[in-house]
């Protein structure tokens, strides 16, 4: 067993990991929120990427996980992995992790492959207790883990330029982001993310630390990860590969 199997094990044998109550589970965010790294990522020294998603729909129990692993230089694919799951945590924003996650270590424990960064379809920082699901990954694992969204879950932010690679800050606090000044924000408010345009003249995506990364490495990882769509290479991957495969299970069970 991988050591990185031999940590998602240990992470989903341990029930204080699995609240069932929802008030246990946001006291449960505020306790791991608390350990949420920010360190330097070296975007250049990154080789493997894994991408990952989940996929269900909120009026069936029928739930995909995929984990797919890409080489950075070459965008090609290393290793992909889906699997199946019956959710055991009710569908409430903020609290995705306790429902997406247990499948998603399930698909990352059946790797064979150790990427060096993980990439969340999901927010890190950029969570009203700073602890979305890249975080809550993150801090489960130990591992560097990125959150690179398609909508908004939390903070203001202005709009970017439409060329690709411009961004603004998503902030949260009593002011809003300077319009006029990708770098800064008001004095008051914290900056939690990244409004990043990755295609021009595309909506942006919304990019946030997760854990054990920095927010300017990992919009630069982002931003090289899509060269050619709006949505970074390894999740649109893991994203189409886990429709596939729900869509798959949900036909063999007619």
């Amino acid at each position: 067993m991988s050591e990185i199997a031999e940590r998602v094990a240990r992470v989903l044998d341990d029930p204080e990991n699995w609240p069932d109550d929802p008030k246990e589970a946001v006291a449960r965010q505020r306790v791991l929120a608390d350990r949420v790294r920010v360190e330097p990522l070296d975007v250049d020294a990154v080789r493997l990427v894994a991408g990952l998603d989940v996929s269900y729909a909120t009026d069936n129990s029928a739930l995909s996980a995929a984990a797919v692993i890409l080489d950075v230089q070459t965008l090609e694919v290393v290793e992909s992995v889906a699997i199946s799951s019956e959710p055991t945590f009710p569908y409430i924003s903020g609290l995705f992790g306790f429902r997406e996650l247990p499948p998603v270590l399930e698909a990352l424990g059946a790797l064979r492959t150790t990427p060096d960064v993980y990439l969340c379809d999901g927010f890190g920082m950029a969570h009203p207790r700073r602890f979305g699901i890249a975080s809550h990954l993150g801090v489960l694992l130990d591992l560097p883990v990125v959150g690179s969204a398609k909508s908004v879950l939390y903070g203001k932010h202005s709009v970017p330029g439409n060329e690709r690679g411009s961004w603004t800050p998503m902030v949260a606090g009593r002011s809003e982001v300077v319009p006029d000044s990708p770098a800064l924000a008001r004095e008051g408010a914290e900056v939690i993310g990244r409004v990043l345009r990755t295609r021009a003249g595309v909506k942006p995506v919304y990019v946030s630390v997760g854990h054990r990364v920095d927010l300017e490495g990992s919009a630069e990882l982002v931003l090289r990860l899509s060269p050619k769509y709006r949505v970074p290479e390894p999740v649109r991957h893991a994203d189409r590969l886990c429709g596939e495969h729900r869509k798959a299970v949900l036909a063999a069970k007619g």
